[in-house]
């Protein structure tokens, strides 16, 4: 039953997505409203469109959170593949999603941290690089003086 229903979301979840699924979506609203002058702007007119929208997106909401399931879970997988890949990565790193929410923020201030720092350090190389090159300046001129 989950393989059928998974292929069932996936291949609807496809054509839902399409422009041509927009155009027709369009178009029933396009015939509709053309339509309202022949029921009056009737209660009834009013239903139809109201009821037909309201079971689509009701069972659209299922079907589009099972592909967004889907596609978490294997995203999720290949970014623990990469983690595990990478020698010096926290392999405890790959099941974030378990953490809590105070976890989660106690995790982001550290990388806000590690940025800092690693931000600090480029800063400092790249000044001791502009140093480099003023000394470098300095010596070509004194050897240029002295040719």
């Amino acid at each position: 039953m989950n393989e059928l229903f998974r292929q069932f979301a996936q291949k609807t979840a496809h054509l839902v997505g399409s422009s041509w699924a927009f155009i027709l979506s369009v178009i029933v609203i396009v015939l509709w409203a053309v339509t309202g002058p022949m029921f009056h702007y009737s209660d009834t007119w009013q239903l139809v469109i109201n009821t037909g929208t309201t079971i689509i997106t009701f069972l659209m909401v299922f079907l589009i959170q099972n592909t967004q399931n889907r596609d978490a879970k294997a995203i999720h997988l290949k970014l623990d593949e990469l983690i595990k890949g990478v020698k010096g990565a926290r392999t405890g790193l790959v099941n974030l999603e378990q953490l809590s929410d105070s976890d989660l923020e106690r995790l982001q201030e550290e990388f806000e941290r590690l940025h800092q720092s690693a931000g600090d350090l480029d800063r400092k190389q790249e000044k001791q690089e502009e140093e480099l090159e003023d000394a470098a300046d300095s010596l070509k001129k004194v050897e240029d003086k002295t040719s």
